[in-house]
């Protein structure tokens, strides 16, 4: 049982990193040098699924971990 308890979460760590590394906008050269980014924007669209999905999996992957600490 334990075993598929670890498979199912190296099946989720691996599809949480997919779906973060997504994620990732390129801020510019500007972060670099210490400039702020001020520009507000609101996610839409594939971004905005990108976002629940990575909230998801996150909730997923702690719940099967507490539940992978309780079984043996």
């Amino acid at each position: 049982m334990q075993l598929y308890f670890n498979i199912i979460q190296i099946i989720m760590s691996l599809a949480l990193i997919m779906v973060i590394m997504l994620q990732v906008r390129g801020g510019g050269l500007g972060g670099i040098f210490g400039q702020a980014d001020t520009v507000f924007r609101t996610r839409r669209g594939i971004e905005k699924t990108l976002f629940q999905i990575t909230i998801v999996l996150i909730v997923l992957f702690v719940a099967m971990s507490l539940i992978s600490l309780t079984v043996k």
